[in-house]
């Protein structure tokens, strides 16, 4: 048995994030750990102008929900795995399902799909590694890329 029984993956539709979902999957397969797969909606807030706000939050919603359901049925059949999708600030709710679901390590992609929203007000990722009991792994796309090529041969 591993030191892993569940594993929590966050899930935002960066690059980062759908490479830590690869590495999660991975990690609970080798574990033997049940994967909670979770996305975060953000909180309606009141839009001004024309149009329906309501119309625009419930397409964001539905666009969260919809890229979770792809990433749960990417997902090896040997991987046990379980869904949440919520609603709210992203760090405070990560951390929350983390200690619903007892989650043994907390992954992540290391930047959010947002760069203008890290700027402004501070990076979920950031957040969540300095607030948690629990270990946190963040995972850069780009480095995860560079490590899956193979090395040229040395000289002779």
């Amino acid at each position: 048995m591993g030191c892993y029984c569940t594993i929590l993956l966050a899930l935002d539709g960066s690059p980062d994030a759908s490479t830590a979902l690869q590495h999660a999957a991975s990690l609970a397969r080798d574990q033997h750990a049940r994967l909670v797969v979770m996305t975060v909606t953000p909180p309606p807030v009141m839009y001004g102008g024309f149009g329906s706000g309501a119309t625009v939050v419930a397409n964001l919603e539905s666009s969260f929900l919809k890229e979770l359901d792809e990433a749960v049925r990417a997902l090896p059949p040997d991987v046990g795995v379980q869904s949440r999708a919520t609603r709210g600030q992203a760090a405070r709710r990560i951390l929350e399902v983390a200690e619903e679901c007892n989650a043994d390590l907390i992954v992540m992609g290391f930047h959010g799909h947002c760069r203008l929203h890290h700027a402004l007000r501070g990076s979920v990722s950031d957040k969540v590694a300095r607030e948690s009991k629990r270990p946190v792994l963040l995972v850069r796309a780009d480095c995860a890329a560079a490590r899956l090529v193979e090395p040229a041969p040395l000289p002779a």
